[in-house]
């Protein structure tokens, strides 16, 4: 799915319709109208689900449905599973280079009340959220603990980004807007 996403992106950056070519058809022309760092363009889609007993489930949508994950889920451990699509669209002689990486991180959910868990799925947060749940926000009343690389649990992980920028040769120091202090 991450990696789907990803191609729309990098089509719609090069100027064609989604799914109408791939990264490496319409880097060359993405990469030379727009750059960051040395002439790239980055393009990253992520994409999470929660593992637990064997099954892998996504975004709940509805209360009812929150409420039933969290019913199966609180005072457990499961796996959350989170795919990167990375695509570095560039003009240099190595052309677009693109990655597809999943990060397991195991999420350890407290044991709110029925209540609390009535209350946190009516209210909206948790609906569009893989696990139903987020880390970061109210549902961050109800982890106990992360084991593994937090900001996977956020949707995006961030030492694997950096790991396979560097691997092309790419600083994440060349993407960040530094006049304000805040990534750009």
């Amino acid at each position: 799915l991450a990696e789907a996403k990803a191609a729309d992106v990098v089509a719609r950056v090069g100027g064609t319709e989604p799914g109408a070519a791939t990264g490496a058809e319409s880097g060359a022309a993405a990469g030379a109208e727009s750059g960051a760092a040395a002439g790239a363009t980055v393009v990253i889609a992520c994409d999470s689900m929660l593992l637990l007993d064997g099954e892998l489930s996504g975004k709940p949508h509805t209360v009812d449905e929150t409420v039933r994950r969290w019913r199966l889920q609180r005072g457990r451990a499961a796996e959350l599973v989170t795919g990167h699509s990375i695509t570095a669209l560039s003009d240099a002689p190595e052309g677009t280079r693109s990655a597809t990486a999943a990060i397991s991180t195991t999420v350890r959910f407290g044991e709110p009340s029925d209540a609390d868990v009535r209350a946190y799925a009516e209210s909206g947060e948790p609906l569009g959220c893989a696990g139903a749940f987020t880390l970061e926000a109210l549902g961050g009343w109800f982890i106990d603990g992360v084991d593994g690389d937090p900001s996977s649990v956020l949707g995006l992980s961030l030492p694997l980004i950096r790991r396979t920028l560097a691997g092309w040769g790419l600083d994440v120091s060349a993407f960040w807007n530094r006049a304000s202090g805040a990534a750009g």
